[in-house]
């Protein structure tokens, strides 16, 4: 692997409950990430987006974010000034959600949405940000960038939608790039239209890139390694041709639920969760 962009160890993230203590919902996260596509992969509440946001600076108020280390190119996230924390999101690391209908502003244009994201992280004139807002939508292959540039986003499609998303966040040129579930409100077709897209932008930028997904299928096709979290933490690393020597139970688990052709299925699999996973 390439010298990485990305460090993290013993990453921790934490909220307040009912009983005035906090509960982890991310619990030791280790991992580094060079110039490649690493998927992050479990079910809903395993702590994936949370460990995205927490790259970001983004956990929710109340949130209290630790880790031993938390590194981007050398920079140490959790210490650095907050000008310049906001300085890194959206330039250097960027993030795309997985639903353009809650992402995008719904009272500006796709064009004005874009240029606002190149200008608040560069020197651009407005000729100049236009310009560059209009090759990005080419670049996420929208067809007549120039109409869609002027569409507000209920105007576009789902699949249009999420291409804005990502030419916005790669618009500033990111050397990471995280991508929040950005397939799954799209169906296949467009699904594998935008995974096409992501994949030739990290390969021609040389970006890395954090894909999270509760599909653990398109994970091991799209990226080049995959981490399973279940209830907070990492329970398993594997290759993404590795799927077949997977281990640990959940993984196993997972893999056991997906629909196979040919072989009948009655009653359908579940997944029979052991309260030590958790621990």
């Amino acid at each position: 692997m390439t010298e990485p962009v990305l460090e993290i160890e013993d990453l921790r993230v934490s909220f307040p409950n009912r009983e005035g203590g906090r509960v982890e919902v991310v619990r030791g996260v280790s991992f580094t990430l060079g110039r490649e596509r690493l998927g992050i992969v479990g079910e809903s509440g395993s702590g994936k987006s949370q460990t995205g946001r927490a790259i970001l600076g983004l956990t929710a108020p109340g949130g209290q974010v630790t880790a031993k280390r938390l590194a981007f190119n050398g920079i140490d996230l959790l210490n650095c000034a907050p000008k310049q924390r906001r300085a890194l999101r959206g330039g250097r690391i960027a993030m795309v959600l997985q639903d353009p209908k809650f992402s995008l502003n719904p009272v500006m244009t796709i064009g004005e949405q874009i240029v606002e994201a190149l200008q608040a992280h560069t020197q651009a004139s407005k000729r100049e940000a236009r310009k560059a807002a209009l090759e990005a939508l080419a670049a996420v292959q929208i067809d007549h960038p120039e109409r869609v540039y002027q569409l507000f986003p209920h105007e576009v499609s789902g699949g249009m939608g999420q291409r804005a998303m990502i030419a916005m966040m790669l618009i500033a040129n990111p050397d990471l790039l995280i991508a929040d579930e950005p397939t799954s409100a799209l169906d296949v077709t467009v699904q594998l239209q935008v995974l096409a897209i992501l994949d030739k932008l990290v390969a021609e930028r040389g970006m890395g890139l954090i894909f999270v997904s509760h599909d653990l299928r398109l994970v091991s096709t799209f990226c080049d390694r995959i981490l399973v979290m279940y209830a907070g933490r990492v329970v398993e690393e594997l290759p993404a041709g590795g799927l077949a020597q997977a281990q640990h139970p959940y993984t196993l688990g997972l893999l056991n639920c997906l629909p196979k052709l040919g072989a009948t299925q009655h009653p359908l699999p579940t997944l029979d969760r052991k309260p030590e996973w958790a621990l």
